[in-house]
Formats: C-alpha cells, structure tokens, sequence
C-alpha cells in the first residue's frame, strides 16, 4: 500500500517538499548536538586545568546559541509535523476509506476518557492527539492516541516529591454499538487491580451496583473480568459471537484489551508504546516503508467494524 501511496504524483510532490524542510530542521537540531558537546567539552576542559570560572563562562556561550536556533526551528518543526499528518497521513487514509479524516490536535476529550469506564482512576494529566474518524457502511467511528497519568506526592526532609504514574498510553477506539442498552456493561483484563498495585484505591470509581458477570465462554472468563448493572443484558450484549470476536481482536494486540458498552457506544483500549502518525526527522521521508505502520494500526482499528459485525443492526438501533 505505501508504494502505491508514495507514487501517486500530488503525493509525491508534497512528500519531496516536505524532505527539503526536512533536511533544514534535522541538519538545525544536529547544530544544535553538536554546540551542546562543545558547551560540556569546554566545562570538562575547565576542570581538567582547574580553571572552573573560565569552563563555566566558556561554555555558556555554544549553550545560548544553540538554545536561541534550537526556539527559531522549533516553529518550522511544528508546522512541518502538521502539513505530514494533514497532507500525507490524511491523504493515505482515503485509500483505507474515503471517510477516513485526521485531525492532528483533536482527540478523545477527557470527559468521555473518564465516563467509558475503562479505567478505575481519574487522570491528574490527560493528553490526546491525532483524532481519526470515519464511517463504515452503517457504522461511525473514531479513535486517538491517550496518555493519561495520576500523581502521588511523598514528603521527606527536602520537600514534596511528585511522581507521575500512568493508567494508560495508547489508543482509544469508539464506535456507534448496534443496540440499545441502558446500563454500562465493562470487561477488562483480569488482574488489572494487581497491575495498578498500591494506588489502585486511589480515585476509584464506585461500580455502584455493577456485579459480577459469569459468562459461558470460559476462555474469556480466564482473560477478562466482566461486570455489569444487568446480567440479562450483558449477556444479550456479549453473545457467544461476540465473545469470540473480541477474543480473536486481543489476540492482535500488543496487550491485553479493556472493552466498555456505555450509552449505545462501544470502547475499547489499546494499550501501545508507539507514538503512531509522526513524522521522521532524521530519517528520509521518501523511505518506501514510510507509512507502514501508520497505515497497519489505522486499518486495523477500522476494521473492528467489520470484525465485530457492528452493522448489523438488532434491537431496534438504526
């Protein structure tokens, strides 16, 4: 698919502009490497003849030059990710779905993060980025990369120490479920508490009168944690096909996956380390392999639709 996507001509052209600017800010930022090495070169030079004030002052000078090119690039820098994602990654996901659409600054806000029920902690630091959305067949979608973290603050005899945890880093898949349900119904990885560990306790959500749910599939009992406010409609949601479904879609990913049913949408949880739809910097945008992976998590996420026969349309929803 890349080479089809690097040929096309319009393509081509925004990609070879875009090298051009690429070249300008990773050959900056090398600049910048190399005043930097000075700057600690000429304070270990300080040392070694026990001159430290002539090290110090001596080295100040490449540190500010490199500070002040490093804030002139950084604007290009920006501009530059943004024409990548909208021009190139945008372009490349018409061949996947011609509804597909990127918006590089948008993402899952922290409201729907937290009314999922995916997660037992509220985050104190939520970022998210990279909102892809579309439609298949019947079906709306959306998805976006969320790092989300808690703090805890420890004192000793030098002061308060915050440390940052995270809940979770990867991608957030939403989509238009094909039934009506009134209550929440949420599967996540068994031993998720023991994952979280201490700070389990912390900012837990109350699963109100959620309860246990004991499914017939006893693979997916062995993975996933079920619970529900109805059991009758938890089973009507996870049928022994949908069971089957989801259990197929985590064996595809990296991690084990967190799935909730909430007000007529589907959630569901990619735990990921990769930061997806970045551009390279000192690497060559013309490289074949350019969109690989971009384009494999994208289609992946898309095809949860189909996977999950999303489009067919039961209890009334339409």
């Amino acid at each position: 698919m890349d080479s089809e996507v690097n040929s096309k001509a319009n393509l081509q052209e925004i990609l070879n502009t875009l090298e051009v600017d690429r070249k300008k800010i990773a050959e900056t930022y090398q600049t910048c490497y190399i005043l930097i090495g000075l700057a600690v070169l000429i304070l270990v030079i300080g040392f070694i003849i026990r001159f430290v004030p002539l090290g110090i002052i001596g080295c100040l000078v490449p540190i500010i030059i490199a500070i002040v090119i490093y804030l002139r690039i950084e604007k290009d820098a920006v501009k530059y990710k943004d024409a990548y994602k909208i021009n190139v990654v945008g372009a490349a996901l018409k061949d996947i779905n011609e509804t597909l659409t990127i918006t590089p600054y948008n993402g899952l806000p922290q409201y729907e993060f937290i009314s999922s029920e995916l997660f037992t902690t509220r985050p104190d630091r939520y970022k998210t980025q990279d909102l892809i959305s579309g439609t298949a067949d019947k079906t709306s979608f959306w998805f976006a990369e969320v790092h989300a973290e808690y703090k805890t603050e420890t004192r000793d005899k030098n002061g308060t120490k915050t440390t940052w945890h995270t809940i979770f880093k990867g991608i957030i898949f939403v989509a238009d479920f094909n039934k009506n349900f009134n209550v929440s119904t949420i599967v996540r990885p068994k031993g998720i508490a023991d994952a979280i560990g201490s700070w389990f306790s912390k900012n837990v959500f109350s699963f109100g009168n959620s309860e246990l749910v004991h499914l017939e599939n006893t693979v997916f009992d062995e993975i996933f944690v079920t619970y529900s406010k109805n059991q009758i409609e938890a089973r009507y949601i996870l049928t022994p096909a949908m069971m089957e479904r989801i259990l197929d879609l985590n064996k595809k990913s990296d991690d084990t996956i967190s799935v909730s049913f909430i007000n007529s949408k589907m959630y569901i949880a990619f735990p990921l380390s990769h930061n997806y739809f970045e551009p390279p910097i000192h690497s060559s945008l013309l490289a074949p392999d350019l969109l690989t992976d971009d384009l494999s998590i994208v289609k992946f996420m898309h095809d949860i639709v189909h996977e999950l026969d999303l489009n067919t349309r039961i209890w009334g929803k339409e």
